[in-house]
């Protein structure tokens, strides 16, 4: 284990080889699960802010949760996520001409209409955190809907925290992540 600042990072993180393969996987982590995405506390004021901006790349079926739900639910331990559609897939999720589950968010974004990417605990996947009073654990979340993505990262010889390194810079920094990756790449 790591720990560095605020931040305990599993061993997983720097040892484990991962690459998404959305060719593959056709993005089920946006279906699979009990949940949508976890939302920070902070997050959910943007999630308000950006609805009306995203609503034209939902499907349908995305409009009527959000129109149902809001844009987001608070679940029974008291922690926010994405409203999904009939407890599957999130509502802010799109489907290409490939198949492929994309996020709306995200295209807003591309697209210049918002700013924000999309969720970090999407953007930061497949590291979850769980927050502690004075740190955060970064876990390496293993999930068989993601064994091409293993297997892709094998092939390219990219860990974990090299793949996600824009969205660890984007919740932690760039001083921190270069710290990170001295601390991974002295030993």
């Amino acid at each position: 284990m790591i720990i560095l600042d605020n931040a305990v990072i599993s061993d997983d993180i720097k040892e484990q080889f991962f690459t998404c393969d959305l060719d593959k996987c056709k993005g089920a982590c946006c279906v699979e699960g009990d949940l949508g995405a976890p939302l920070e506390p902070e997050e959910l004021p943007i999630m308000d802010d950006i609805v009306d901006k995203v609503r034209p790349y939902l499907s349908s079926e995305g409009l009527a949760a959000i129109d149902r739900h809001g844009p987001y639910i608070l679940d029974e331990e008291g922690d926010h996520s994405t409203t999904t559609v009939n407890n599957k897939e999130c509502a802010f999720a799109i489907y290409d001409e490939k198949g492929i589950l994309k996020c709306g968010i995200e295209q807003a974004q591309l697209d210049g209409k918002i700013d924000f990417k999309k969720p970090i605990s999407c953007h930061l996947y497949p590291i979850r955190i769980t927050k502690y009073d004075h740190y955060d654990a970064l876990n390496y979340d293993r999930w068989d809907i993601c064994s091409a993505a293993c297997a892709l990262g094998v092939k390219l010889g990219l860990p974990v925290y090299k793949f996600l390194k824009e969205p660890l810079i984007r919740k932690y920094g760039e001083v921190w992540y270069a710290e990170l990756v001295s601390e991974i790449e002295s030993k």
